[in-house]
């Protein structure tokens, strides 16, 4: 049994078609399909349910062990090919998938890898839907940073960055003059910018305005939190935002948070990687400086040391804070 067969196999789960496999493979469709009948002549069992065409039809109970297995096998020779990278200096980037809310506070930890390798290059990529666990499983990405409540990502191996609270922005107007929060069901009735439905994201939010009885709709959707931001600061709208905006990158003008009361809503944010197999080196590079973050009291004392930057006009106070930022912190990053 050879490793090409194996990633044969791996391509057809994945694309669920022997044809689309071979393609991506750069193979003829006959040599794949001869690559896993002798497999499957190997192991002595059936792997795929066939019909007609091209077609799977799914994976016999052997075949999902021969699956599993397979995965790691993939899994650790890349590891090792990677390992063997890092003693070269044409060694690739560290692969990083954030979702939308992390974004801002993410330059603060891969900083604390490049002070020990200021060579190394970050490919940072933006996941959602399920793009993640698709990335981890397939080794097209090392590390991802995403909510740990998120059933997309699956059996992945976690590690707690920090707690995320999600606060209101508003248009800093007479009716907010004297608000420091706000319930969820005040806010469904609010015009509201949120991100676009297919994101998990939104998908949270629409669960808890679901829970209470609401149904708000959105008068602006989008797939950058940033830009509904814009939308506040612009357009006069409302939108949810993660509380740690309040500091990074900060509010800007024109612009006050409320904490949403009634729930008090929290997810927790993890750092997360393939299951099965070893970890590459570059993700544990990130793995090794959250752990020792974490000892050091976690994200919350990077976020402290945080300098806003005046391009992005944000009001500070006389004690360094945002004016207007109503959000309370807690331990944990907020």
């Amino acid at each position: 049994m050879f490793l090409r067969q194996f990633e044969y196999l791996l391509a057809v789960v994945e694309e669920e078609h022997f044809g689309r496999a071979a393609t991506r493979c750069k193979v003829t469709q006959p040599s794949l399909s001869v690559g896993i009948k002798h497999l499957e002549a190997e192991l002595g069992v059936q792997i795929f349910l066939r019909g007609r065409g091209c077609r799977v039809h799914g994976l016999t109970p052997e075949g999902k062990t021969t699956v599993k297995w397979a995965r790691q096998a993939v899994a650790d020779c890349k590891a090792m090919h990677d390992e063997i990278a890092t003693y070269s200096a044409q060694s690739r980037p560290l692969r990083v998938g954030v979702t939308p809310s992390m974004s801002p506070v993410l330059p603060a930890l891969l900083q604390r890898v490049r002070a020990e390798h200021p060579d190394m290059i970050m490919d940072v990529r933006s996941i959602g839907n399920g793009g993640g666990k698709l990335g981890l499983n397939k080794s097209s990405l090392d590390v991802a940073f995403a909510h740990l409540d998120t059933a997309e990502f699956g059996h992945c191996k976690t590690l707690k960055v920090c707690t995320e609270k999600l606060g209101l922005l508003v248009p800093d107007v007479t009716e907010f003059a004297d608000r420091t929060s706000i319930p969820w069901r005040e806010a469904a009735e609010l015009p509201l910018a949120l991100l676009q439905p297919a994101l998990p994201e939104r998908r949270f939010v629409d669960s808890i305005f679901v829970s209470l009885g609401c149904h708000p709709a959105a008068r602006v959707e989008a797939e950058s939190i940033m830009h509904l931001v814009f939308q506040v600061q612009f357009g006069g709208l409302c939108t949810i935002i993660p509380a740690h905006f309040t500091r990074v990158p900060g509010l800007p003008r024109g612009t006050k948070a409320l904490q949403l009361i009634n729930p008090v809503v929290s997810r927790q944010v993890g750092l997360l990687w393939a299951e099965g197999g070893a970890m590459t080196p570059l993700a544990s590079l990130l793995v090794r400086a959250v752990k020792d973050l974490n000892k050091r009291g976690g994200l919350e004392t990077v976020l402290k040391d945080v300098v806003l930057r005046p391009s992005f006009q944000g009001p500070l106070d006389v004690d360094g804070g945002l004016a207007g930022a109503s959000l309370q912190t807690s331990p944990e990053c907020d």
